[in-house]
């Protein structure tokens, strides 16, 4: 059974909830990523997918399946790691996660790093 579905939030649009009840420290997903050269970059930072980017080491890339839709939260349920050799990023539930319920991450990387963001945040 698969353990994410996207469903449209009130608040943020589209997000990834659990389809199934995920352990604390459960692999969730594996992205793959398509990597930006910073020419690319350049072109794509002016469209709507430049909000759906991740810091890759000095680039940016675009996880592909429902990678760059979970939402963000200051109190994630969840955390990604950029597997650089891989090509891909890989999400983990920090705490037991309730089927139906949304899968957050903290977009700073580190789930207890309170920067703020390029946006307003909504809790």
């Amino acid at each position: 059974m698969q353990k994410t579905t996207m469903k449209t939030t009130e608040k943020y649009g589209r997000g990834i909830f659990a389809s199934r009840n995920i352990k604390k420290d459960e692999f969730i997903e594996e992205a793959p990523v398509i990597v930006l050269p910073e020419n690319e970059w350049k072109l794509m930072k002016k469209s709507i997918l430049s909000n759906y980017v991740f810091r890759w080491e000095e680039h940016k890339g675009l996880a592909l399946g429902y990678g760059s839709l979970y939402n963000h939260s200051y109190t994630p349920n969840a955390r990604y790691y950029t597997n650089i050799e891989n090509q891909s990023i890989d999400f983990y539930a920090l705490e037991d996660i309730q089927e139906n319920e949304e899968i957050t991450v903290n977009y700073n990387g580190d789930p207890e790093d309170q920067s703020l963001l390029w946006f307003e945040v909504i809790e």
